[in-house]
């Protein structure tokens, strides 16, 4: 889960000041102590950190703060704005010229993650309706035309390569032609990466950029190297100016030190972030959206974007009047499990539900993907009439079902009466929507 370990310590220190009815300056100072070094631990920058605990406590000793009714919420909402000011304040997205084609200049060392970045990119502007291009200018690396290739393939979009006998800035240059003379409104060029950051490498990057001037000049950072990526940011923006970072790797990044500093040490904002390895798991990076999962009031606009785009309407219509008529099988429960598995890790999805959004609620879910495979199997190994009437499965085909599924019988009865259950609280909530809170229930992917 993104920024887990950081997440979980300013939660927990928060907790405790929301539990108290009035707030010394002792009070506050003491909680920002806690942050300070919740903050180190997640290997922000140090000045960073010493700056922004700065503006907290001068915002929260404050009259407002101390005279309020509800002096622990409003020490949470400072947190809350401070956090998204450090990471950028407002979205901000790539730039897209108004007379195509956009060129897009993808940089970053080598095992950054650029070449699937490029693709990720791809898949996301396709999806806005764009006719995208790729450009692969890395004549270097053994295969990154290949892999350039594969993925174009994959998204079924058009692949620019002259092999890697060419000047880059030739390969660039003509790439540029052909997508005005094809109608390709984005450009994204996949350039070369090293080791480490050279004059060789930055001459050649300028070269590029000084001839085909691109839009957005992105600088592609693995979140995993915590401050190495800063450094790197700090880099490059000085010999070659960037407009901004697609950060990848940020789904397994726990402390979250890189997004935290990296706007703040170089000026340039998280445009992207990369959360998998999937070509969809590219999500816009949203600062206001990611304080609220670190503070664990969840991010409900991202799980409505994320619905909205792996969900297919016309099912959650036919769902909808199933539920109503008491008609929901497990085949329409592994329909969705399907449509929700598309949208993400559980944990993640889970994480952006205000009230379950707590590292702490997520783990005593003990929710894991692999409990969706079992369930998965479960039913795949029921006949069409057992997943149409469950009231059918008797203790023989339960038997069965459990051994072509590799799961034990405790495991079918349990997500049977689950199922069950589930199918009765959806009913009710159905029939008298508006009248009421439903009773909480376990969904049946949660032990």
């Amino acid at each position: 889960m993104v920024f887990e370990g950081l997440a979980e310590k300013l939660q927990d220190t928060f907790k405790k000041l929301k539990g108290k009815g009035k707030l010394s300056e002792d009070d506050v100072k003491s909680a920002m102590r806690e942050v300070k070094m919740s903050l180190l631990e997640a290997d922000v920058n140090y000045k960073v950190v010493k700056n922004f605990v700065s503006r907290i406590e001068e915002r929260a000793v404050g009259k407002e703060v101390m005279e309020s009714l509800t002096p622990g919420q409003q020490v949470i909402k400072i947190v809350n704005e401070e956090l998204t000011s450090l990471m950028g304040g407002e979205h901000q997205g790539l730039e897209l010229s108004e007379s195509p084609p956009t060129v897009i200049m993808l940089v970053g060392l080598q095992g950054s993650g650029k070449t699937t970045s490029a693709g990720k990119l791809a898949r996301h502007y396709k999806h806005k309706g764009k006719n995208p291009m790729l450009v692969a200018a890395d004549i270097y690396r053994p295969a990154a035309i290949q892999q350039l290739e594969v993925l174009a393939g994959r998204l079924e979009v058009d692949v620019f390569q002259m092999g890697s006998d060419n000047d880059p800035v030739d390969i660039v240059k003509a790439a540029v032609s052909s997508a005005e003379k094809n109608g390709n409104d984005i450009i994204i060029i996949d350039t070369a990466g090293r080791l480490h950051i050279d004059e060789e490498l930055m001459a050649e990057l300028s070269r590029i950029k000084g001839e085909v001037e691109p839009d957005e000049t992105l600088l592609v950072v693995d979140a995993m190297t915590g401050q190495d990526a800063v450094n790197v940011a700090e880099n490059f923006n000085e010999k070659l100016g960037i407009d901004g970072m697609l950060m990848t790797k940020l789904d397994g990044d726990a402390r979250g030190g890189a997004a935290l500093s990296i706007k703040e040490v170089t000026g340039k904002p998280i445009k992207f972030a990369g959360v998998g390895e999937k070509l969809d798991a590219l999500e816009p990076f949203h600062p206001d959206r990611m304080a609220s999962r670190i503070l664990g009031m969840g991010d409900v606009l991202s799980l409505i974007e994320k619905a909205e785009e792996t969900i297919d309407a016309e099912k959650a219509k036919k769902l909808e009047e199933k539920l109503r008529k008491d008609k929901f099988t497990l085949e329409d429960f592994l329909d969705q499990l399907d449509q929700v598995r598309n949208m993400g890790p559980i944990d993640e999805i889970m994480g952006m539900i205000p009230g379950l959004s707590g590292a702490k609620q997520l783990k005593n879910m003990q929710m894991d993907d692999k409990q969706l495979d079992y369930i998965e199997a479960i039913i795949k190994s029921m006949t069409k009439e057992e997943r149409r009437n469950p009231d059918i499965i008797n203790g023989s085909r339960r038997r069965r079902i459990a051994s072509g599924s590799g799961t034990s019988v405790q495991e079918v009865n349990r997500l049977l009466k689950q199922f069950k259950q589930t199918r009765k609280l959806m009913k009710q909530m159905g029939s008298q929507k508006g009248k009421g809170r439903g009773r909480g229930f376990k969904l049946p992917f949660m032990n």
